[in-house]
């Protein structure tokens, strides 16, 4: 691959992570929310009169579902709370993208020549390549977004910036604490390689039936907007399977991220979450996720290719 080509796929990945993940931080701040053990939203209290006239509040603990974590941010901490993480995110998501798919497209070209080309396991091994090298280079960027998202504050306090929590980690962790939740992020490298290959082997099919189709016709390399169309498609189905699949990682991840908590690694978090909480637990804020990750993966997706598109004519 030519600098100029490695370029293109850099920006373009920049492109596609940014512009998704303006558009759907709201979903991720809930997500995040309801991932985290720290969650305090409760049913109203329950007044008790007791036989001497005394009364007596008692609150339920209540878990609470995505729609119902949206109404309690907005009323409690104002709107501006669900934008929160948002700097780190963005600060974040262009480099962190931008690595990713220079590392799985540069890694594709190079297995290409190893195994079968545009093979499954090209795309596996490529997209864990990729994984691994973007999660390794930003984690400390997602911890500081994760605490700014689980940082609640009422409506009117100080809110915490991304400087003051950077310092605050290094004060309490040292540097090794900006990489808490790496190992679970390793382990949900098993999302990107589900997702990635179910995408590129849409995107195969999607191309053979457009190449069948204009078999008599000129030239079928100008990509038209029902091309896009297909691609946000296939980018949509492809994660769904692979979250829905994975998704036990993001948990465990929030968790040890969370400050100052009990949880300590990738196994121990997982054994004590589900001891504690059982199973279901673990699929906390799926519904939110995948409500975020379909269209922000789709966006992202459909932008990278068209950048990549526009800038190859």
């Amino acid at each position: 691959m030519s600098q100029r080509e490695t370029l293109v796929h850099l920006f373009a990945g920049g492109c596609g992570g940014t512009v998704g993940a303006i558009l759907t931080c709201p979903l991720e701040v809930v997500k995040t929310r309801l991932q985290s053990s720290s969650i305090t939203f409760y049913i109203p209290a329950v007044h008790l009169s007791t036989v001497n006239g005394a009364t007596v509040n008692r609150v339920t603990r209540l878990s609470p579902g995505p729609f119902y974590c949206l109404k309690m941010i907005l009323e409690r901490e104002g709107p501006r709370s669900l934008f929160r993480g948002l700097g780190p995110n963005l600060v974040g998501v262009a480099p962190s993208r931008a690595i990713y798919f220079a590392a799985y497209s540069n890694s594709k070209e190079k297995l290409n020549q190893i195994f079968e080309s545009e093979s499954t396991q090209v795309h596996m091994v490529s997209a864990g390549i990729a994984g691994f090298t973007a999660i390794t280079a930003t984690n400390p960027i997602w911890l500081v977004k994760t605490r700014l998202q689980l940082d609640a504050r009422n409506r009117g306090e100080k809110r915490m910036s991304a400087f003051e929590c950077i310092r605050k980690v290094y004060h309490t962790d040292g540097f090794r604490g900006f990489y808490k939740g790496m190992t679970a992020s390793y382990a949900g490298i098993s999302e990107t390689v589900i997702h990635f290959v179910i995408y590129e082997s849409i995107k195969r099919k999607l191309l053979e039936l457009k190449t069948s189709s204009n078999m008599d016709d000129g030239d079928d390399s100008v990509k038209e907007a029902s091309d896009f169309l297909g691609l946000m498609l296939a980018a949509a189905t492809s994660k769904t399977c692979a979250t829905s699949l994975a998704y036990p990682h993001e948990v465990i991840r929030t968790r040890l991220r969370e400050e100052g908590t009990k949880y300590k690694s990738f196994f121990q978090t997982l054994s004590l979450v589900i001891r504690e909480e059982g199973y279901w637990s673990l699929y906390r804020g799926l519904t939110t996720h995948l409500i975020r990750q379909i269209p922000n993966t789709a966006i992202m997706m459909s932008t990278y290719e068209l950048v990549v598109y526009l800038l190859d004519k």
